[in-house]
């Protein structure tokens, strides 16, 4: 008979923002200090910001050692430069690889660049698998349940892959540009495929607006629909969360 895959979800209560940083980044410490040529899935936004703070300050006091570390990045948007100031290599770089001693050539995130949509997304799954595979998945959590780029659909297969920003996303990130018509209307992202093939995934969730679509991720059905209920088949997930967005849960 077939053994059952056991199935590990862990849930760390933070007190406030600047706490869950500190604790998502013991996580992502301890699996550098663990492996130190490890492959680290990072993402963007706001709520990993905290958390970058904190490992560039273990860093500075020589508690961390990032030369060895690989990283791949979730997402970039198409048609930005790696030098643009809204571009996912540009915040990167700002904060967290320049603050750091990461080997820059070791550092990847797709060619925003790249027109050719096939091309970039085949590249990446190629360099994804070339590097083993991701040791450790940093994810954000959207209003609507996505996870990078991978809003709701009808299917989880995907790899990497180009991604038609959804007319929310594209007026969310409006502020960030002088007109409209220059917001990016299309993003490459590493496909839900990608994620689940990670060795263990992090999740990071804050504010009281998040709470009611992580009470769906944990206890909802598992639908393309809100993409991040598919981790509650992973095998190695951890969540931490501030107390402001596990106000639907009880503990």
């Amino acid at each position: 008979m077939e053994r059952k895959q056991e199935i590990m979800t862990r849930i760390y209560k933070a007190k406030d923002y600047q706490d869950l940083g500190r604790k998502a980044a013991n996580i992502i410490s301890a699996q550098i200090i663990m492996k130190p040529d490890c492959v680290l899935g990072l993402a963007t936004g706001s709520s990993p910001l905290s958390t970058y703070e904190q490992l560039i300050k273990w860093y500075e006091k020589g508690d961390l050692d990032f030369s060895e570390v690989i990283s791949i990045n979730l997402d970039e948007y198409k048609g930005l430069a790696p030098d643009d100031p809204r571009s996912y290599r540009y915040y990167m770089n700002k904060h967290l690889f320049k603050h750091v001693n990461i080997d820059m050539e070791k550092t990847f995130v797709p060619d925003g660049l790249e027109p050719d949509s096939e091309k970039a997304c085949r590249d990446y799954n190629f360099l994804i698998r070339s590097c083993g595979g991701i040791d450790l998945q940093l994810l954000g959590l959207g209003h609507n349940g996505h996870i990078g780029f991978n809003e709701p659909g009808e299917a989880f297969e995907k790899e990497t892959h180009c991604v038609n920003l959804t007319e929310s996303t594209i007026e969310a990130n409006r502020r960030f540009f002088t007109s409209y018509d220059k917001v990016p209307k299309q993003a490459y992202t590493i496909g839900i495929k990608n994620i689940m093939q990670a060795e263990k995934i992090l999740v990071i969730v804050s504010g009281a607006d998040k709470a009611g679509i992580l009470d769906s991720v944990l206890h909802g059905p598992i639908t393309p629909k809100i993409p991040a209920s598919i981790l509650q088949l992973h095998n190695d997930v951890t969540f931490v969360a501030d107390e402001a967005a596990l106000g639907n849960l009880s503990f």
